[in-house]
């Protein structure tokens, strides 16, 4: 029980943090904010380790590393996957198998939740794909910028290996949490994901630090981004990969319901709905866990 409380807080912290980033984006690239936001958290974890305790193992913070470095290539994959693709059909793409990837390493690795846990991993699932189809895709593709933004080989490429990418980010994240650790795989992780994001940044001149209220945003990113991954961390440790990570991807609802409650942005009734079947999807993973 403990650990699907965890993962919804993981999940709602991801949503949060997605709206946030999502706002602070519409004002400067999201390269230039992540930049800020990745440090930040790392300084965050530092001063949080005190007071948590945890034993320093090799294999936690290689773990950790691991999961920092397929974070950071993530995060950039998707943004150049969104640039040049149509959103309807990258993000319900990659919120599938950030869900579903782990759920099956989870089975292979011998897994076996109850009956009920795995009605509510599939309505899960289902409920991601509903809730992340921001918009209908016509087949011309959306357009942006007087330019039509296709599915092109390129961008599906971009997008499943952000997919699976992500999917890694939380394997890994559990392998790390096997061990009394502490915050070290954090640490590990948000270390790694900022020196990749840095080297990003340098090598396509996008070095610039915001400011303003946008810095502020990204502060509160990185506060959001650590207790996310901090509870996951923790969630991992008393749950299974493939309920934990069925539920923290649940994150798209919180960030939908976020900007139809705080910007007025108007949802389509397939969100609705997906928000509804998340809803029931958590309280089955729940009873059959």
């Amino acid at each position: 029980m403990t650990a699907i409380v965890l993962a919804l807080i993981a999940a709602l912290g991801y949503g949060i943090s997605d709206f946030v980033g999502g706002v602070a984006s519409r004002r400067v690239a999201a390269l230039r904010v992540v930049i800020v936001s990745y440090p930040v958290s790392v300084l965050v974890v530092a001063a949080v380790m005190p007071f948590v305790g945890g034993t320093l193992t090799a294999s936690s913070v290689m773990w950790g590393a691991l999961s920092g470095l397929a974070g950071g290539v993530a995060v950039w994959w998707f943004y150049l996957a969104l640039a040049a693709g149509p959103m309807a059909v990258v993000s319900p793409i990659t919120a599938v198998l950030v869900a579903g990837v782990p759920v099956g390493v989870g089975l292979v690795l011998g897994e076996r939740p109850g009956v009920l846990a795995y009605i509510g991993i599939a309505l899960a699932l289902v409920a991601v794909l509903m809730v992340s189809k921001e918009s209908p895709d016509d087949a011309a593709g959306d357009v942006a910028g007087g330019r039509t933004l296709r599915f092109t080989p390129r961008v599906a490429w971009l997008t499943v290996g952000s997919g699976l990418a992500f999917a890694l980010t939380f394997i890994f994240l559990d392998r790390a949490g096997e061990d009394d650790a502490g915050l070290w795989p954090l640490l590990a992780n948000r270390v790694t994901a900022t020196a990749l994001v840095w080297a990003v940044a340098l090598g396509t001149g996008m070095f610039s630090f915001p400011r303003g209220g946008v810095l502020k945003l990204a502060a509160w990113i990185a506060l959001l981004d650590v207790a996310a991954n901090a509870a996951l961390l923790y969630a991992f440790q008393g749950g299974l990969l493939s309920l934990v990570s069925v539920i923290a991807s649940l994150y798209p609802a919180a960030t939908v319901l976020l900007a139809m409650v705080m910007l007025g942005e108007r949802v389509a009734k397939v969100q609705i709905v997906g928000m509804v079947i998340a809803l029931g999807a958590v309280g089955l993973i729940t009873a059959g866990a």
